[in-house]
Formats: C-alpha cells, sequence, structure tokens
C-alpha cells in the first residue's frame, strides 16, 4: 500500500474541522454523537483523510459505549496499532496504515470469536455501500 504523505496545511485543506481535530491531533469526537454509532447499511467504512478500506459492515456490533465498534478490520495491514501511553492509562491507539490518521483505540472486551472491541470515531470515517466505487482521495 502506498502511504499518503501531506503537510499539515494540506490536511487542514483537505479535512473538515473536526476531521482534522480527530484525524491528526488524536482528539475523540463525544459518546453518541458520530453518524455511524446505530449505522446497519451493508458497506465497508473508509478512513475519512484518505478512503483506506478499514472495516467491513458485517464486523460492527453495538458495545453500548457511543462509538461505532467493530470485532477486526476488513484485512490485515488496514490498521496499525500503537500503544498510547496519555490520559494516565495505557491503551492500544488505532490508526490508519495508509495516512496515519487516528481513528480510535482497540479494547479486549469485544464479542467472540475475536473478543476484541475496536472502538472507532465515526468523523474518522466514510461509508461505502456495497456496489459503490471507493474513490481514493489522491495525494
Amino acid at each position: 500500500m502506498d502511504k499518503l504523505v501531506l503537510s499539515e496545511q494540506e490536511w487542514r485543506q483537505r479535512l473538515s474541522p473536526d476531521e482534522y481535530h480527530v484525524l491528526r491531533e488524536h482528539g475523540t469526537e463525544r459518546a453518541w454523537t458520530g453518524c455511524f454509532v446505530a449505522t446497519k447499511e451493508p458497506g465497508t467504512y473508509v478512513c475519512a483523510g484518505c478512503h483506506n478500506p478499514l472495516f467491513p459492515s458485517g464486523e460492527k456490533f453495538e458495545s453500548g459505549t457511543g462509538w461505532p465498534s467493530f470485532t477486526q478490520p476488513v484485512a490485515e495491514g488496514a490498521i496499525v496499532e500503537i500503544e498510547d501511553r496519555s490520559l494516565g492509562m495505557t491503551r492500544t491507539e488505532v490508526r490508519c496504515a495508509r495516512c496515519d490518521g487516528h481513528l480510535g483505540h482497540v479494547f479486549p472486551d469485544g464479542p467472540p470469536p475475536t473478543y476484541r472491541r475496536y472502538c472507532i470515531n465515526s468523523i474518522s470515517m466514510k461509508h461505502v455501500r456495497d456496489g459503490e466505487p471507493n474513490e481514493l482521495v489522491r495525494g
């Protein structure tokens, strides 16, 4: 996969202020405010910054946390997991493997078979319905 590397100015032009805050500044949207919390439509969730496919809709589940949650990514290598020691705790941050955008965190309390809960900010993703083209954002 080709990495997408842009300057901060290019990211600010490409993303809305809220998208920039989450994807580039590692922010978090408030619980229950994201547009994908209750979405059940078939398709693929892609990175809002670069359209890299991230999570299939079939892996989405209701976690009760207020953020879209998934049991696993669409493919190995779609995301990167990084140790996060911010806020006085140790967590595992999830980033897009293509553009390094912050997506959310993964926790070991999901349902079988993976027992993982990828807790992802809605604003960090776009939803591509089954059968629609995923228009990759070019650098």
